[in-house]
């Protein structure tokens, strides 16, 4: 008999329970609130919401029926859900085709990634077997076993594991066969999986799952376009709920939460201990900075200047950077770690390069000291390199949280060649502040002190134009680029690009809040503030703008926010826009040219410009938030229907004030334990106005 036939006749004889839950709508989005969070039949052809981390995984059918089908002889993986669940049950109809050996096919929970969840197992050896197993920090543990259960081949077997607390079960066609009891994984998503099997799943349902949330402030998808704010949550706190890990980098779990009393956990106090923690084939999973970090090429000891830190592009202008250098530090097929500092420690002189690598967390970071003036390419800043992290080589889950990048000469955080489901979260991104002493006063001030080595500085001041040394330094403070997704024109693995931005405060930055070729980015809870931008750019006369361009220099501001193209697909939600000039484009290239527009919408978003407010989307009536240059297309996310997490977004209304408080975006920000900055889900602790509560658990 073929599979697909097997599998409807599996469907006969599905429980009541399991015809109750075919009998809702496929929910391509996984809730975390009812009784059903997902229920998947693959019967529309494609996997909606589905991750595949490794393997071979595809959606077939031969008419008689669609089964989500892994063809790969390797370990293989493929998730979905929400990371903050806690207690449920997670039910599939399994079929093997060839376990390939003595090998094992597994429905797994509480799935935080590769190395951390357990799972109900079906396992060929010595004629079959069932097992319940965990695996934690990549190591595997069997907590309870039936290795007298016969298993075969081409056979439908509907398997279920429930997670209660500490209590674990295993159902095999709707019969108890197994029961353990461990607590080493409080909350995950579900996974399937196969050990060097291939095998096909259908049927898929988890229902009952709840998170460690108070009943307030449960997460909820919220109506885009009202202006009420999200049910549950007090628009005066900030919540520790809202630090949890959400958007596309859920299921992210970093280095784990270990002691620092383990041999994997390294206390960083220099570069030469943070480049041996990076170094390749590393064992370290937490990386805890200590103190700041100088990391010039030539402030650095000899003993750092080897892989996986290098020498970046030279510096040209900066007579700081002349004397420190600076530095670019890989990270590179490394897998599961994170680097984070309890105080807020601060970086200098020193860009990261990820590539290749998956599961890594950055939080309660800040850094700093890498822009410098450009005259080499007249003021277009496109020769130094120096991004303070570059995301790349299809590398996934990335978490950067709680962190703020000053000033850089090129990007702030770029993420390109394919790689996904990276989230940057409650995270500063600034200009420079232009007092007495800040990093663009030294370098306008050295550059005043010498004016006939800064060529292009020199006719700023000259009569040609008439600009003072004052107006310099104010237009020159704005960062120019924020986040570049998807460096390549029209790459093919740009359609892999997948990114998140929630509550993040952008304050002077002109351009990029993101700029997405392909692929899909959501941002929600923003804050672009141009206000600053907005007085410096009333410096520049007309007649000093024609000086400027006569001569082929670029000294401008412009005021781009959230730019989609390529055929990409963004959302800007529940967020605030002040003084942005152009804040929604959908083209940057060819207005004529459609392969270059891209998709774009904004719902429910407080634009104040000039002193003038609207509130609503894109597509109302007249609005200011409509796409420009070309007339926007229809929106829809690529490769699913709806996004594939959970997520709350708040009142927009309640936004500036919420970000800018004390316990607001941004590193230093926070009064928690190293423990507490290891955990990627928190309980609701309000915390606004008050010192932050570490959680226990």
């Amino acid at each position: 008999m073929k599979p697909s036939l097997l599998k409807k006749c599996a469907s006969v004889m599905l429980s009541s329970t399991m015809v109750l839950s075919l009998s809702l709508p496929l929910l391509g989005h996984a809730y975390a609130d009812g009784n059903l969070q997902v229920s998947d039949d693959f019967e529309q052809g494609e996997a909606q919401g589905w991750t595949a981390g490794s393997g071979n995984w595809s959606v077939a059918s031969n008419g008689n029926g669609s089964t989500y089908q892994q063809s790969s002889q390797s370990e293989s993986h493929s998730v979905k859900g929400n990371a903050s669940w806690t207690n449920y049950s997670v039910q599939a109809d399994v079929y093997v085709d060839d376990f390939n050996g003595s090998n094992r096919v597994y429905v797994a929970g509480r799935y935080t990634d590769s190395n951390n969840y357990y799972a109900a197992s079906l396992y060929n050896k010595k004629g079959g077997a069932l097992e319940i197993r965990k695996k934690v920090n990549g190591s595997m543990k069997t907590l309870a076993t039936n290795n007298k259960y016969k298993l075969d081949t081409n056979t439908w077997y509907r398997v279920k594991l429930e997670l209660s607390g500490s209590e674990i079960k295993m159902y095999v066609n709707d019969k108890l066969e197994l029961t353990a009891t461990d607590s080493g994984l409080a909350s995950g998503a579900i996974g399937l999986v196969t050990s060097k099997a291939v095998a096909q799943f259908d049927n898929v349902t988890v229902s009952g799952a709840s998170t460690e949330a108070d009943p307030g402030t449960t997460p909820v998808n919220p109506t885009p376009g009202t202006d009420k704010p999200t049910p549950g949550v007090d628009k005066n706190a900030t919540s520790n709920i809202n630090y949890n890990l959400a958007g596309f980098s859920y299921g992210n779990t970093g280095g784990g939460e270990i002691k620092d009393t383990d041999a994997n956990y390294k206390k960083v106090y220099n570069a030469v201990d943070l480049n041996e923690a990076l170094k390749k084939g590393t064992k370290v999973r937490v990386i805890e900075i200590m103190n700041d970090l100088d990391l010039g090429w030539n402030e650095m000891p000899d003993a750092a200047k080897v892989m996986p830190f290098s020498a970046n592009n030279p510096v040209l202008t900066n007579p700081v950077l002349k004397k420190t250098g600076v530095s670019k530090i890989y990270i590179e097929n490394l897998n599961g770690i994170t680097i984070f500092s309890a105080n807020g420690a601060k970086i200098k002189h020193a860009g990261f390069v990820i590539k290749r690598s998956s599961n890594l967390i950055f939080r309660n970071l800040e850094f700093d000291e890498l822009w410098e003036w450009d005259e080499a390419t007249k003021g277009n800043y496109d020769k130094n390199d120096w991004d303070y992290i570059t995301v790349e080589g299809q590398s996934s889950k990335v978490w950067i949280d709680h962190c703020t990048f000053n000033k850089a000469y090129d990007g702030l955080v770029d993420v390109k060649k394919g790689s996904n489901g990276v989230t940057i979260s409650w995270s500063l991104f600034k200009g420079d502040d232009r007092s007495s002493n800040s990093w663009v006063t030294q370098q306008i001030n050295a550059m005043e002190a010498d004016k006939a080595s800064y060529p292009m500085y020199a006719y700023l001041r000259s009569s040609a134009v008439g600009m003072s040394k004052e107006d310099i330094i104010d237009i020159a403070a704005g960062q120019k680029k924020a986040h570049l997704i998807g460096a390549t024109e029209m790459a093919a693995d740009n359609a892999d690009l997948a990114v998140t931005l929630h509550h993040n405060y952008y304050k002077d930055i002109q351009d990029r809040m993101p700029r997405l070729r392909a692929g899909n980015a959501h941002a929600y809870n923003i804050v672009m503030d141009d206000a600053g931008l907005a007085r410096a750019k009333k410096r520049i006369t007309s007649d000093m703008a024609k000086a400027i361009a006569a001569k082929g220099y670029h000294f401008d501001v412009v005021g781009n926010g959230a730019i989609s193209t390529e055929n990409g697909a963004v959302l800007l939600e529940k967020s605030y826009l002040i003084d942005v000039f152009s804040p929604v484009r959908n083209n940057q290239k060819d207005p004529k040219k459609d392969d270059y527009t891209g998709k774009i919408k904004a719902e429910d978003v407080i634009f104040s410009d000039n002193g003038k407010v609207f509130r609503g989307g894109s597509e109302d009536a007249n609005s200011p938030l409509a796409p420009y240059p070309v007339k926007g297309k229809s929106f829809s996310w690529n490769g699913f229907t709806t996004l594939p997490y959970s997520y709350t977004a708040e009142d927009p209304a309640n936004l500036v004030a919420q970000l800018t408080a004390k316990d607001g975006a941004g590193a230093g920000k926070l009064n928690w334990s190293s423990e507490n900055w290891l955990k990627t889900v928190y309980k609701a602790v309000a915390s606004k106005g008050v010192k932050t509560v570490e959680d226990s658990e």
